[in-house]
C-alpha cells in the first residue's frame, strides 16, 4: 500500500546549505535521498523506486543484445589489480584482512571477470559472450560533489563482451550502442554519444553517453555538422586570430618588467592575448622536461598532451622551472630553449607572436615558428567556442553529465590475465574485451536537472517514482475520501502505480508535495468536484488540466497516463 499517511516521504521546504546542483537540492527536498557522510548517499524509499526503474530499463535492454546477468564481489585480491598494473591507482580503496591478505573494494569488474572467463573458456566456440552485473562501486574520490553526481559509492551496470577477434569485438560494441541509444531514449533523456578519451581504463577507443545540463562536471564540443566529442579529446581548426602583429625580420626584445600572465604582457605591448605564445613547462616520465607551447588564448588539454606524447607528463613543479628551464615563470620562451618543445599545432603558420624571452622581465616580439625555433607539432590545446569542426561546423561548449560510458579494450586484460581461446586449427589466442557501464543514480540526477522546475522535480514517465499522485482533499467519513478511496482501489488493480495522499493535512500542502516529488499525473479529488461529477487531473509537466468523470476516471487516468513523455 502507498498511502502517505503511513510512507516515508520526508520532503522539506529548504535545501542543504551544502548543495548547488539543482538535482542535490530537490531529491532532498522531496524525501528521495539522504546524505549519511561525504559522498555516501541512502536511497529513501521512493527514491529507491526510481533507481530500480532504471536499472530495469538497463537490464532489458542488454538482455536483449544477449547478455547474461550474473553478480560478482565488492571485495576483490589486490593480486589481480597489480597483475593488470593498476593497483596504484589513487582512487582505488585498499585494505588488508586479519591474515594481512591485501584487497581491494572495486571501483569497476575488469580483473575478476576476466580471470573467471580465462577459468571458464576454453575454445572458439565458447565464444562470444555478453556478461553483466549491477553491483556496488566503491570510489576513494578526491571531492565528491553535487549530489549522487560524484560519490564515494555507487551502483553501477557494467557489462562485458569476450569475442574471438577485433571484427567480434566491433560487433558487440556496436550492439551496445544500440542497446545504450534505446536505453537513454526510454529513460526520457536529452543525450549525446560523445568521443572520449579511454583513461584508467585502456584499450583501442571509447565513447561517453553525455545528458546536457547546467550541473555538468564534463564539457563536450558539439557543432552543427554533428561533430560530437568530450573536450578532453575534442579536435577542431582554431578560429583565427584578429588584429596579429606584422612580422619582424627576426625576433626583437621588449623590456616587460613584473608583466607574467598572458593578460598582463599583452596588455603592456598591445597586442590580442591570441598573439602570445603561452609556455607550459612539463615533465613526461618517458621523455623527460619539455616546453609545451601554444597560443595564449588557448588552454592547455593534460589529456592531449598524454596521449599525443604516449607517455603520462606533468606540469614542472616551481622549483624545477629554474633549474629545467632556465627562466623564471612568465618569462620562458621557445626561442633558444634548453629542453626540446613541443607545439599546439594552432601555432602553425602564425607570425608576428610574442614569447618569453627567458630572462627576467624581457620578451620577445616578431616570432615565427619553424624560423626561429624548432617544434614536434602536436594537437593538445582544449578545444574552443567559435572553432571549426572537420565537417565545417562552427563548435559549441555544453556542460553535461556523464551518464555512460564503452570501451573497446582489445586484449588489455586478456593478455595479463591469460583469458584465451583455442581457435579453429588448436591455435591459443588471446580474447578480445570491450567494457561497458551505465550509473542508473547518474541518470536518475540528469532526469532531475534536465526536466525540473520552480516547483519541484518533473519526472519522464518511464522512470518516476509513481505513475500517478492521488490528492484527497476530503476528510475520513466525507464523500470526497469515498471517491478517492475508490478510485485508488481502481486504478490499482487495473496495474497503476499510484502514490495516495491521504493524510489529514491542508490542501496546499498536499499540492506543494505533489509538485515537489513531480510524478506524470496529479488526479485531484474534492468537494466540488464530486459534486459535480468529476476529479481533475493534471499532468505535471507543462501543468495542462482536464476534467475526468468520476465513472470512467481510473480508465480515462490511465489512457492520458500513456500519453506522457
Amino acid at each position: 500500500m502507498t498511502r502517505l499517511s503511513s510512507y516515508l516521504l520526508p520532503t522539506v521546504k529548504e535545501a542543504p546549505t551544502d548543495a548547488e546542483a539543482l538535482s542535490h537540492k530537490l531529491l532532498v527536498r522531496a524525501g528521495l535521498a539522504r546524505q549519511l557522510g561525504t559522498g555516501m548517499w541512502t536511497y529513501l524509499p521512493a527514491g529507491w523506486r526510481v533507481h530500480r526503474k532504471v536499472e530495469q530499463v538497463i537490464r532489458e535492454e542488454i538482455d536483449a543484445i544477449g547478455g547474461l546477468e550474473l553478480l560478482m564481489p565488492v571485495l576483490q585480491p589486490a593480486e589481480l589489480w597489480r597483475t593488470t598494473g593498476r593497483y596504484d591507482i589513487d582512487e582505488l580503496f585498499k585494505l588488508k584482512d586479519r591474515k594481512g591478505a591485501d584487497l581491494v573494494l572495486g571501483m569497476t569488474h575488469e580483473e575478476p571477470l576476466t580471470w573467471h572467463v580465462a577459468r571458464e573458456v576454453r575454445s572458439y566456440r565458447d565464444l562470444p559472450l555478453i556478461l553483466y552485473h549491477f553491483q556496488t562501486k566503491e570510489r576513494d574520490e578526491p571531492r565528491p560533489r553535487a549530489g549522487l553526481l560524484r560519490t564515494r559509492e555507487f551502483v553501477m551496470k557494467d557489462s562485458y563482451t569476450f569475442d574471438r577477434d577485433a571484427e567480434g569485438l566491433e560487433h558487440g560494441y556496436q550492439l551496445h550502442i544500440r542497446a545504450y541509444d534505446r536505453i537513454f531514449e526510454r529513460c526520457g533523456l536529452e543525450w549525446y554519444r560523445v568521443e572520449s578519451d579511454v583513461g584508467m581504463m585502456g584499450g583501442l577507443g571509447a565513447h561517453e553517453y553525455m545528458a546536457p545540463c547546467a550541473a555538468g562536471e564534463n564539457e563536450v564540443a558539439l557543432s552543427g555538422a554533428g561533430y560530437a566529442a568530450n573536450v578532453e579529446v575534442a579536435s577542431a581548426a582554431a578560429a583565427a586570430v584578429e588584429g596579429l602583429p606584422e612580422p619582424l625580420a627576426a625576433p626583437e626584445t621588449e623590456a616587460t618588467p613584473g608583466a607574467r600572465t598572458i593578460e598582463e604582457v599583452a596588455g603592456v605591448l598591445g597586442v590580442p592575448t591570441g598573439a602570445l605564445i603561452k609556455a607550459m613547462p612539463v615533465v613526461s616520465k618517458a621523455r623527460g622536461p619539455l616546453l609545451a607551447v601554444l597560443r595564449g588564448d588557448h588552454r592547455l588539454n593534460e589529456i592531449k598532451l598524454r596521449n599525443a606524447l604516449g607517455a603520462d607528463a606533468r606540469l614542472a613543479r616551481e622549483e624545477e622551472i629554474a633549474e629545467l628551464f632556465g627562466a623564471p615563470p612568465g618569462f620562458i620562451g621557445p626561442v633558444g630553449s634548453r629542453v626540446p618543445v613541443v607545439a599546439d599545432e594552432a601555432l602553425h603558420g602564425l607570425h608576428g607572436l610574442v614569447a618569453g624571452a627567458n630572462r627576467p622581465d624581457e620578451h620577445l616580439r616578431g616570432v615565427e615558428p619553424g624560423r626561429d625555433f624548432e617544434a614536434e607539432w602536436l594537437d593538445f590545446r582544449s578545444v574552443e567556442a567559435g572553432d571549426t569542426c572537420a565537417s565545417g561546423g562552427t563548435i559549441r561548449i555544453e556542460p553535461a553529465i556523464e551518464v555512460g560510458n564503452i570501451f573497446k579494450l582489445g586484449t588489455r586484460y586478456s593478455e595479463p590475465l591469460g583469458a584465451t581461446y583455442l581457435d579453429e586449427s588448436g591455435d591459443e589466442q588471446l580474447i578480445w574485451m570491450g567494457s561497458y557501464g551505465i550509473g542508473p543514480a547518474r541518470i536518475l540526477a540528469a532526469a532531475v536537472e534536465q526536466y525540473a522546475d520552480e516547483q519541484g522535480i518533473s519526472w519522464p514517465r518511464a522512470i518516476a517514482p509513481f505513475g500517478t499522485h492521488l490528492v484527497a482533499l476530503g476528510g475520513e467519513g466525507e464523500p470526497a475520501r469515498a471517491v478517492a478511496d475508490r478510485l485508488y482501489d481502481e486504478l490499482t488493480k487495473g496495474g497503476a502505480e499510484v502514490l495516495y495522499d491521504d493524510r489529514e493535512v491542508r490542501p496546499g500542502e498536499k499540492f506543494a508535495d505533489a509538485d515537489l516529488l513531480g510524478c506524470p499525473l496529479r488526479l485531484t479529488v474534492g468537494k466540488r468536484g464530486v459534486e459535480a461529477g468529476e476529479i481533475e487531473a493534471q499532468v505535471r509537466r507543462g501543468g495542462a488540466r482536464s476534467a475526468l468523470p468520476i465513472d470512467s476516471a481510473a480508465h480515462d487516468a490511465r489512457e492520458l497516463w500513456r500519453e506522457l513523455p
